[in-house]
């Protein structure tokens, strides 16, 4: 009655059972030799029992299974040769079990002990290895397959191995596997080549993903796909979109995924009018529909700048999920909405929609100077209720948050408490004491990071130059600079240019300055000459500073600035007729000098001000106070300096 006991004991002691059991057609028989009841399931049952078990999560379960079919069915037998195939489905169904329970010494267990195996054993070893990112392992038992013979790897086993083949650190890999494909001669198979095409690419070699793609004699919408997809990973974004148009002119039709990879080759060259026109072939195929599709319609529209487009097609959305909510936050954080943005995140919060850390990194994003600090600090405590405080991405806008909103404790308390950091991380609190103006901190903070073992990346040097710049330290930054070229290997951006410019201004070095644009390998663009005349400001040079001011006009004649600061510059050397003229000539050209903003947080509540402004709820109570304080200040000996007044024009154009 031994079977008949074990099958009332999992039924006792895994009430699941019955639930697992029920699909199947169970069947006790008499066993002629022992006269006693016997449990029968067909190998195909047993597959599924494991498949479920795995799917469930039930590892005790499944490794009952797993010694109830050694010692109860007949099919299972090892010395059965008849049954010898049905067996090899059970074995490679545990394998799977396992692998999928994560046990791995139970797994090599298992597949030592196996007393036949054949290729799908093999394919779940070497890829199981692989996905788990152990790669000496999985190398080794490809190495034992191999030395058994070729003709134990199949188009299967090419294709499986292939999809584990996903990352850089296992190019070489897959270029050996290529090699076998060829010698086996599966290079043209279809299914084989559409793997390698994908593998090659996520390994990021995309060079030899297009050579296999133009090699291959036929192409299916998976294989365009592919490497349209595969071209976008690698940010090629203008190849993807050029292959795409080329696909739409042949035989093969694009499928949902080609669209979708087409938008994000949209999104990565902000080409605005071909994402509309992929928009409206979407819209005839009925196909904008897509929860996906839809998604990367967001991103496309708000990463081209239009958040109009993106905003109508998030509000005519028939389903919407935590990705579509992330990109029309970030849509309204990255393109100047920051109000309507941290107001969304509010709106959210209230309708009790399930925030990710995505949404909660993205709002962070948004804060400033401007932002009330009361509300971050509300948001802190909504990441601690979610439990979001070991997200190195939510603690890294945490630090921002608070470095940007004036609290440089915070900044360094949440700094301090985080267990994993990344370079994002140590970029954001050396920006964070370089934005207070804390130099040696920063500096100190970026050798602790080196010896840390985290590369600088070029965010790292721009808060090191920033650094320098405002406290005069020339020769670090400009140390800073080379080891960033020389040492790091990485090319400056205009903002690093316009930063050592600006640096070497503030210490007075104009001419130095100067001769830095010239020597540029790269055109200078308008933040490096709004550096230098910013400086020629700071120290009244006005030969320099209408240098510079003429490169600007040029090149942003709509801007106000290189008018403001030249007038600031004749003004300061009491040049009033110059100053009239660059004053007249700056309205003649119906240029506006943008107004600014001061703001101040009392209650939790921000109130923000202008020059003359009256719009103030308590604007006569302010006004009276600051009338009290300023003839307290003219009693004290203060006199004002209205060298830098721009705001009278009438009287400045009668000079």
């Amino acid at each position: 009655m031994k079977s008949k006991w074990v099958f009332q004991k999992l039924n006792t002691h895994f009430p699941v059972w019955s639930s697992l059991i029920s699909p199947f057609e169970t069947k006790i028989i008499q066993d002629p030799v022992s006269n006693t009841p016997k449990l029968v399931l067909n190998h195909v049952d047993i597959s599924h029992l494991l498949s479920i078990c795995a799917r469930e999560g039930q590892l005790h379960l499944g490794s009952s299974l797993h010694a109830s079919f050694i010692k109860n069915f007949e099919s299972f037998d090892p010395q059965n040769l008849a049954n010898a195939p049905n067996a090899s489905v059970i074995w490679n169904s545990l394998l799977s079990f396992y692998w999928k329970c994560g046990k791995m010494t139970d797994i090599v267990k298992l597949f030592d002990d196996m007393p036949r195996r054949d290729t799908v054993s093999w394919n779940t070893m070497i890829s199981g290895f692989l996905r788990k990112g152990d790669i000496g392992m999985g190398f080794e038992f490809f190495k034992r397959c191999i030395e058994l013979g070729f003709y134990r790897l199949d188009q299967a086993s090419f294709t499986t191995i292939f999809s584990a083949c996903d990352s850089p650190e296992l190019g070489f890999f897959n270029e050996m596997i290529h090699g076998l494909v060829v010698l086996s001669g599966y290079e043209q198979e279809l299914t084989v080549g559409n793997a390698l095409i994908t593998s090659y690419f996520k390994c990021g070699s995309f060079s030899s993903g297009k050579q296999v793609f133009g090699e291959m004699s036929e192409r299916n919408v998976i294989t365009w796909t592919a490497v349209i997809s595969g071209l976008v990973q690698n940010q090629l974004y203008g190849e993807s979109l050029k292959l795409f148009a080329n696909m739409r002119h042949g035989l093969v039709y694009p499928n949902s995924l080609t669209y979708l990879s087409s938008l994000m080759a949209c999104s990565g060259l902000q080409a605005l009018c071909e994402g509309r026109q992929i928009h409206g072939i979407l819209w005839k195929l009925g196909m904008q529909l897509d929860l996906c599709i839809e998604s990367a319609l967001m991103d496309m529209y708000s990463k081209c700048g239009s958040m109009e487009d993106a905003w109508r097609v998030f509000v005519l959305a028939e389903e919407l999920d935590e990705v579509s909510m992330t990109v029309i936050l970030v849509g309204l954080a990255q393109n100047g909405f920051e109000e309507e943005a941290i107001q969304f995140f509010v709106e959210l919060v209230k309708a009790g929609i399930e925030i990710d850390p995505n949404m909660v990194s993205a709002v962070l994003g948004v804060f400033g100077v401007e932002t009330s600090l009361g509300l971050g600090k509300q948001i802190h405590s909504l990441i601690i209720k979610r439990d979001f405080t070991s997200n190195a991405f939510v603690n890294n806008g945490l630090i921002n948050m608070y470095s940007k909103c004036g609290d440089l404790k915070d900044s360094i308390k949440v700094f301090g408490r985080m267990s994993q950091r990344n370079s994002i991380s140590w970029n954001s609190m050396i920006a964070a004491f370089a934005r207070h103006g804390d130099v040696s901190r920063a500096l100190h903070l970026y050798e602790e990071m080196k010896l840390e073992g985290v590369e600088p990346t070029d965010v790292t040097f721009l808060s090191l130059l920033h650094a320098c710049s405002h406290v005069g330290l020339v020769n670090k930054g400009m140390e800073f600079l080379k080891s960033m070229t020389e040492v790091h290997r990485i090319n400056p951006r205009a903002e690093h240019y316009a930063c050592v410019v600006d640096m070497l201004g503030r210490a007075g070095l104009l001419n130095e300055a100067r001769s830095f644009i010239e020597g540029m390998p790269v055109k200078p663009d308008v933040q490096v000459w709004q550096a230098l005349l910013g400086a020629c400001s700071i120290h009244g040079d006005s030969e320099m500073g209408k240098f510079a001011a003429d490169q600007l006009y040029f090149a942003e004649p709509e801007s106000p600035s290189p008018y403001i600061l030249m007038a600031n510059i004749y003004s300061c050397k009491g040049r009033w007729k110059e100053r009239a003229k660059t004053i007249k000539r700056m309205k003649e050209m119906g240029v506006d000098k943008e107004t600014g903003i001061s703001w101040i947080e009392i209650e939790k509540e921000v109130h923000s001000f202008v020059v003359d402004d009256r719009m103030h709820p308590q604007a006569d109570t302010v006004y009276g106070i600051l009338s009290e304080l300023l003839r307290l200040m003219i009693d004290e000996g203060y006199v004002p300096d209205k060298r830098f007044i721009l705001h009278y024009f009438d009287q400045d154009e009668k000079v």
